[in-house]
């Protein structure tokens, strides 16, 4: 006879599109021919359960389909093996590699990462964090140190270890992996001081919500301040990076700036449109304009030149967060752990060789 329905539980004909009722730990006991006590033991992985009938369970498991409710089972530590990831973009091509970063680290820990997306918006940051915590996670990488009061008191009272990445310029709530985006500006301003450009403009998108870019447009200010020079012009964009917009962006500071003879942009994508238009209009690069970026985006290695950037460490990043929240930190320290790592300067084939 065919056990009934729970109240609320969806049922199910022959069509595809129709909804099964949810499986039980009844189900599987009764497919592998043990109590529902014994299959608890084998899927927690835990009691002196012989390994014929472990098989036999993992088996029947396997066989319908069921997946364990870690949220109930983990009512009593009030905790799941789920660790909340906030990053800004995911079409921004940093992201992804710090992400897999994180995954690589995370692969023998038991441990999965759940991601969400902000847009770069400090009000959803807010709301993401907020549902992610809702679900107890062991633990959060969060980008940026820059959040709304309530985010930060969400962080500071989570009670799990907080690991802030990217960004190192700023005060943290626990842990932070990341690098000083000021040093990373002051240096690239540097290195073009030394190349002999000094009528310089900075290009930059999602200004000034992408606290990372503005901060190496602040230290990149001082390195020329040092040299006496100043930016000829500022050009901004509010959407996400693209090669299109930076094909634009530096058709018109060079239309407005004519004698221009350096662009320093906040992201690799729109540094390889802005190499492409000089390309295409028969601009001297290096020699008449020269141009850098930032974060040494491995896809556009492929660029008739080679951009001059930095590395950004990103992958490095995302694999030492992880290896933070899952205990497994070099320094063996158990959250308060700062670690920053050094960009390098490429200066590629778009800053004279001098």
């Amino acid at each position: 006879m065919t056990r009934g329905l729970e109240r609320g539980a969806n049922v199910s004909g022959n069509n595809p599109g129709e909804h099964r009722r949810t499986l039980t730990l009844r189900d599987v006991s009764e497919a592998s021919g043990v109590s529902e006590m014994t299959v608890s033991r084998v899927l927690r992985n835990r009691g002196d359960v012989s390994e014929a009938t472990r098989e036999r369970v993992l088996e029947a498991a396997k066989r319908l389909g069921y997946v364990p409710n870690k949220i109930a089972g983990a009512l009593a530590s009030q905790r799941v093996n789920l660790i909340a990831v906030i990053i800004p973009s995911l079409s921004n091509l940093v992201f992804p590699e710090v992400l897999s970063g994180i995954s690589q680290e995370l692969e023998e820990t038991g441990l999965q990462p759940v991601f969400g997306v902000t847009n770069y918006s400090a009000e959803r940051e807010e709301l993401v964090l907020y549902e992610m915590l809702s679900w107890r996670p062991s633990g959060v990488i969060i980008a940026g140190l820059e959040h709304t009061a309530a985010a930060r008191a969400m962080l500071e009272n989570a009670g799990i270890p907080i690991v802030e990445i990217m960004d190192v310029d700023g005060p943290v709530v626990d842990s932070v992996v990341g690098i000083s985006h000021k040093r990373a500006g002051l240096e690239m301003a540097r290195a073009i001081v030394k190349a002999g450009y000094r009528k310089i403009a900075f290009l930059g998108t999602k200004m000034p919500d992408d606290h990372r870019a503005r901060k190496r447009l602040e230290g990149f200010e001082a390195g020329l301040a040092e040299a006496g020079i100043e930016l000829v012009e500022r050009e901004f964009y509010s959407g996400g990076s693209a090669l299109l917009k930076g094909r634009e962006m530096t058709a018109a500071v060079l239309a407005r700036n004519p004698d221009v003879d350096f662009l320093y942009y906040s992201n690799d994508m729109i540094g390889a449109g802005g190499l492409l238009y000089c390309l295409d209009s028969g601009i001297d690069v290096p020699e008449h304009v020269g141009l850098a970026g930032f974060n040494g985006v491995e896809l556009l290695d492929g660029l008739p030149r080679k951009l001059a950037t930095m590395d950004a460490c990103r992958r490095e990043i995302g694999r030492r967060a992880a290896a933070i929240i899952a205990g497994h930190s070099e320094s063996g320290l158990i959250g308060g752990e700062r670690i920053e790592l050094t960009p390098v300067l490429e200066l590629g084939h778009t800053i004279r060789n001098r």
